[in-house]
C-alpha cells in the first residue's frame, strides 16, 4: 500500500490494483476533458500496481451510449469493475435531462443486475469551466477518483463475500 495526496492535500491509501481487471468506457464528446479524465484514471491505476495487460479501453462517440458498452464489455467476463468518463454540458435545451439521467439509472441498473461496480465518472456540470475544475482542477480529479472508486468498491465487496 502506498499513500498520495488528494485534491485537499490529505494523504490517502491507495488500494491495491494488481490483479484486478478493470475496463474503462469514455466518450469522445468534449474529447480534451475526456481524455484529461481518462489520463488521470489509467496513471491511478497504474500506481495502485494495475498492469496495461489488465486493461480494457473503449472509446464511444458521447455520454449516452456509454452503458450499452459497459455492459457489452461486462458481459465478456473479463472486468471485475468498469469506469465511465464523459461530460455533459447542461447548455441551452433539454439535452442534459435526455442524457445525464438516464445514463446514471442505466449504469446504476447495470451494476446491481450484473455485481460489476460501474464507477459514474461523468461531469455533469452546468458550463464547460464547472467541467474542467473537476479534471484536475479546483474540485479534484474526477478521473483519478473514479480510479479509486473503483478499487476501493472491489476491496468492499471481496471483504464482504
Amino acid at each position: 500500500m502506498s499513500t498520495q495526496p488528494n485534491h485537499n492535500d490529505q494523504p490517502i491509501i491507495l488500494p491495491r490494483g494488481a490483479g484486478r481487471r478493470i475496463g474503462i468506457v469514455a466518450a469522445r464528446w468534449h474529447d480534451d476533458i475526456v481524455t484529461t479524465l481518462l489520463d488521470g484514471a489509467v496513471e491511478t491505476l497504474h500506481q495502485c500496481g494495475v498492469l496495461d495487460s489488465d486493461l480494457t479501453i473503449a472509446r464511444c462517440p458521447g455520454t449516452y451510449e456509454i452503458p450499452v458498452i459497459a455492459s457489452n464489455m461486462i458481459s465478456t467476463g473479463k472486468c471485475d469493475a468498469v469506469i465511465t468518463l464523459g461530460v455533459v454540458v447542461r447548455g441551452e435545451t433539454a439535452h442534459f435531462d435526455y442524457v445525464a439521467g438516464p445514463v446514471a439509472y442505466g449504469l446504476q441498473d447495470l451494476a446491481i443486475s450484473s455485481g460489476v461496480p460501474c464507477i459514474f465518472g461523468v461531469l455533469t456540470t452546468e458550463n464547460l469551466d464547472q467541467a474542467w475544475a473537476r479534471a484536475g482542477g479546483e474540485h479534484g480529479h474526477k478521473g483519478r477518483e473514479s480510479a479509486l472508486a473503483a478499487l476501493e468498491t472491489l476491496e468492499v465487496l471481496n471483504a464482504i463475500t
